[in-house]
């Protein structure tokens, strides 16, 4: 390890204690967040000035900084099974989730699909005044590596019919779902734990005592969990710095000014999206800037992080600081890790596809072809829970659907993990409307959580 290596690990640590500082001077937790959002930035921007972009110190530095920031990751991804189930089996047990099951899950992923349609337009409109197209980006190793990589994914998939799909989230082995083994599991949990929640509805009619045991054993369970969750969410501010830090540092800047015209018609896409979705929020009646309050440092770490996976705790408790009931927090969120991506599975593949149109003499200006784009995408993006979600799967179902060259998408691998950024962030906020307007349809949202913004992230405490 060089001098100049320990001097960087030793700087992200005076920063690291920086933001504990403000913890204990009791600064607000939204404030750290942003406030490690930043200092990750400038840190970042510092050691690309200093090193260069993939220099050896910078690597290393980064593998470090790897502890704190993929470390905070993984912690978030060891609580969400456990939070996942007990969260969804607790709601039957508390007789939120009895009579209104069937309308909450049709309501969510209704809404979900309906807004990643809403977003494959969106993604359509922004690639035509851009007049984005695949032949003006230029093709080197990285290019081509990807382009490999796609079409052997592909291979994997392609004789996948949507009915085999849909039979991938129902789980034939529930502890394996539990081991987050499969990238359908969480949604299979759901169900596990659905299918657990109704029985109990069925012994505490015939069998009140075992119900009332059972259903204390998982209010003890629910409220440890709940307890883990707010521990590891105490660290968010620490793993963003650490993650915006090594994001920043090896990033290419190269490759993103070569391409800043795709990069910036992406994320004024995904900007009109996010508008769209406090639109909705208007139109039902709520105050979108209270949901950006309530809803920043969850979007921060889906921004920094890339993994809408391990945003589910904070995305589940954002929800309930903003007035949605637990089962519905839970179903909303988990539906959303593979369903109904707006950034991922709607906005991304539809500019995908008006790109790559023309290199096969396809007007992406016909009528008919928006048209079928935006289907194929409404649907796929239900059908891609199937295969594993993720803006990978969701474009080589578009594309192989359109009849369109699988291998151009990987044109954009030099920016793609900038641009994903932006993508799952809005993935999240996707989820979350989901939630609040599913609530508020059935009239289960409490308006007085929403309105308060004293009420914190629990995080706070």
């Amino acid at each position: 390890m060089t001098g100049y290596v320990i001097l960087n690990i030793a700087i992200m640590l005076v920063l690291l204690f920086l933001l504990f500082y403000m913890q204990r001077k009791h600064v607000s937790f939204t404030k750290r967040v942003f406030t490690a959002l930043g200092l990750g930035i400038i840190f970042g921007l510092l050691l690309q000035a200093f090193y260069g972009a993939q220099s050896e110190e910078i690597v290393k530095s980064a593998d470090w900084f790897s502890i704190v920031g993929s470390g905070y990751v993984k912690f978030l991804q060891m609580i969400v099974m456990p939070l996942v189930f007990v969260s969804i089996v607790s709601a039957f047990t508390k007789l939120k989730l009895t009579s209104n099951i069937g309308k909450i899950s049709v309501l969510i992923l209704g809404i979900l699909i309906g807004t990643t349609a809403i977003a494959a337009a969106v993604g359509i409109s922004s690639a035509l005044i851009f007049d984005l197209e695949a032949v003006q980006i230029e093709q080197g190793d990285a290019e081509s590596a990807r382009a490999d990589q796609l079409e052997e994914t592909f291979g994997t998939i392609k004789d996948q019919t949507f009915p085999q799909q849909i039979l991938e989230l129902i789980p034939s082995n529930p502890f394996l779902d539990l081991t987050g083994a499969r990238p359908t599991s969480t949604i299979s949990v759901v169900i596990f734990a659905a299918f657990i929640g109704i029985a109990y509805l069925g012994i505490r009619r015939k069998q009140p005592e075992q119900a009332e045991f059972f259903a204390k054993i998982i209010d003890t369970l629910y409220s440890i969990t709940m307890r883990i969750v707010t521990l590891i969410l105490r660290l968010t501010p620490y793993g963003i710095l650490a993650i915006m830090a090594k994001t920043v540092a090896l990033s290419d800047f190269d490759s993103i000014i070569k391409l800043g015209k795709f990069v910036g018609a992406s994320y004024v896409a995904l900007i009109i999206m996010f508008l769209i979705h406090l639109l909705l929020l208007s139109l039902g009646g709520l105050n979108p800037l209270t949901y950006l309050r309530k809803a920043f440092p969850v979007l921060s770490f889906a921004f920094t992080s890339r993994t809408s996976a391990g945003a589910l705790p904070l995305n589940i408790e954002t929800q309930k600081k903003l007035g949605v009931p637990d089962g519905i927090a839970n179903f909303a969120g988990s539906f959303g890790l593979s369903i109904g991506q707006n950034g991922c599975a709607g906005i991304y593949p539809a500019m995908l596809a008006v790109m790559i149109a023309p290199t096969v003499g396809i007007d992406p200006l016909t009528p008919s072809f928006i048209a079928t784009l935006i289907l194929v995408v409404a649907i796929s993006s239900f059908g891609v829970a199937g295969v594993g979600g993720g803006a990978t799967f969701a474009a080589i179902i578009v594309l192989s659907t359109m009849n369109l060259p699988i291998a151009l998408a990987g044109l954009l691998i030099s920016v793609e993990p900038l641009i994903d950024m932006g993508r799952t962030a809005l993935n999240v906020s996707g989820s979350m409307t989901s939630g609040i307007l599913t609530s508020r349809v059935i009239g289960d949202l409490d308006s007085d959580t929403y309105k308060d913004t004293s009420i914190k992230i629990e995080a706070e405490a």
